[in-house]
């Protein structure tokens, strides 16, 4: 079965203007300490060595059993960074946005910790909402309050930049995300029954876990 990434979202829970970012960075803090927040919201503020750093933290994400978009680990950084460039390719400000948090204030490749993908569909039907994806912390700073932050980042970039409403997302079942999530705010509004196979015998089937979050 071939290894590429889907759209269901979340990281094991833990729980511009300038050169590298099109948004300013902004700054949070957490139980780990002070986070440096940007945004990416075109192709090009996504450089070479942030597209490096994205595609590393995935690579040990994924690697570390967490569910952020590849379902059949192991993979390699050739494979994510082709992943990260079709995400940086789709990039922009209404419709498209990497959120990233650094422990780095100069540098965004630097000290990455976490990073997620918020997208809208821009038919006028369904643009009052939108979709979380790829959510994920690195395996080393898990424990650190890193992923609340992200959340709490992305619900105000959400809310008050790209003006949505709420706020979607599909998770793997049996990995304790529901969890993660309902204790910043998101709700359960459905599953879909084992259907996701982990193992070709059937013996490893997930359910699909749909939340959202409403109002922001």
């Amino acid at each position: 079965m071939p290894k590429s990434p889907d759209t269901r979202t979340g990281a094991t829970p833990d729980t511009g203007t300038g050169g590298t970012s099109d948004r300013p960075p902004g700054t949070a803090s957490g139980p780990g300490g002070p986070l440096v927040l940007r945004q990416l919201t075109s192709p090009g503020a996504a450089t070479p060595a942030l597209r490096r750093a994205l595609a590393a933290c995935w690579v040990e994400v994924t690697n570390a059993g967490g569910a952020a978009g590849f379902p059949f680990p192991p993979i390699g950084q050739e494979q994510a960074a082709e992943a990260v460039d079709a995400l940086a390719g789709s990039l922009a400000p209404e419709t498209s946005r990497i959120l990233l948090a650094t422990t780095d204030a100069d540098a965004a490749a630097d000290g990455l910790v976490g990073w997620l993908h918020i997208r809208r569909d821009a038919f006028r039907l369904t643009a009052h909402w939108g979709t979380l994806h790829h959510v994920q912390t690195r395996p080393a700073v898990r424990g650190r309050g890193y992923g609340a932050v992200l959340m709490a980042e992305v619900r105000r970039v959400a809310r008050e930049e790209m003006g949505l409403e709420q706020l979607h997302l599909a998770a793997r079942g049996g990995a304790g995300l529901e969890t993660f999530y309902a204790r910043h705010g998101w709700r359960e509004t459905g599953r879909r029954p084992g259907v996701l196979r982990f193992a070709p015998d059937g013996s490893d089937d997930r359910d699909e876990v749909l939340m959202h979050l409403d109002p922001l």
